[in-house]
């Protein structure tokens, strides 16, 4: 359990030599700490579900970010585990559509 102000307990924390720092299942935590640039590594498990409700993962105002994917795994049951480093500012563009990208 975090005590104090959340961004600064983990900054010390990430600071002492040990193992490394989870955590699972907090978007807002996590959003805080990614703003924060505490985050190196991000693990992401996309179920195949469509809920059509809840929050987003990354809604704050913290800047863009990119990701730069390290690790994918597809288990029986259809889940996609993804693992990325957390990059500088995000490269943007424009999205033009699949069909684009195969049609070239």
């Amino acid at each position: 359990m975090l005590t104090g102000d959340p961004v600064q307990t983990v900054a010390r924390l990430k600071a002492r030599p040990g193992r490394e720092l989870q955590i699972h299942g907090s978007a807002r935590l996590g959003d805080s700490l990614l703003t924060a640039n505490l985050i190196d590594t991000l693990r992401i498990v996309v179920a195949p579900t469509v809920l059509r409700t809840g929050r987003r993962l990354f809604a704050g105002d913290g800047a863009t970010c990119g990701l730069h994917l390290l690790r994918q795994e597809v288990t029986p049951a259809g889940l996609i585990m993804l693992e990325y480093d957390v990059t500088d500012q995000a490269p943007t563009g424009e999205y033009h559509g699949v069909t684009e990208l195969i049609n070239g």
